[in-house]
């Protein structure tokens, strides 16, 4: 009996609720978008008043868009902080492994299938020669001032070009 009370209660007060929302819905509807009064305008003014609504409409898309935005970037820092927090905890899921049989021969011809191509590879292995560069021989700068000042060591230096 006093179940039924509870229930037949909350009944009503979800009935109130609804009826409110309702009624506040209708309110800001009324509020925001007034009901527009189409008779006697002119067909200049029905094009204005088009574009006046056109303009508000895309005002209300653009935000529309901005909050989606926010709420997926939102929803995704929460996910991300969630699988950080779930991290720290250390209660990370195992995943199950399935148990693979092999056997002895399977497990030596593996093992034994690698030592080979560890060889082989060495084995493939170009040479390459490095060709040495020739070095110019760095002299002091100090020595061969003297010998190359003037027109003679502009000389030596264009002959040495060529």
């Amino acid at each position: 009996m006093l179940k039924t009370k509870l229930l037949r209660k909350a009944e009503n007060l979800l009935e109130k609720e609804k009826d409110q929302k309702r009624i506040e819905r209708e309110s800001t509807l009324n509020e925001r978008a007034p009901p527009l009064k189409l008779s006697g305008l002119s067909v200049q003014e029905l094009q204005e008043l088009c574009k006046d609504l056109h303009h508000k409409i895309d005002i209300v898309d653009e935000a529309r868009y901005d909050l989606s935005i926010k709420v997926e970037r939102n929803d995704m820092e929460i996910q991300s902080l969630h699988q950080k927090i779930y991290e720290l905890k250390g209660k990370m899921k195992r995943p199950k492994l399935k148990r693979v049989k092999k056997s002895a021969d399977d497990v030596l011809g593996a093992m034994t299938d690698t030592k080979l191509m560890k060889t082989d590879f060495k084995a493939n292995l170009k040479t390459v020669k490095k060709e040495e560069e020739k070095k110019e021989e760095v002299t002091d700068w100090r020595k061969n001032v003297e010998a190359m000042s003037g027109m003679e060591g502009r000389k030596k230096i264009f002959d040495a070009g060529q």
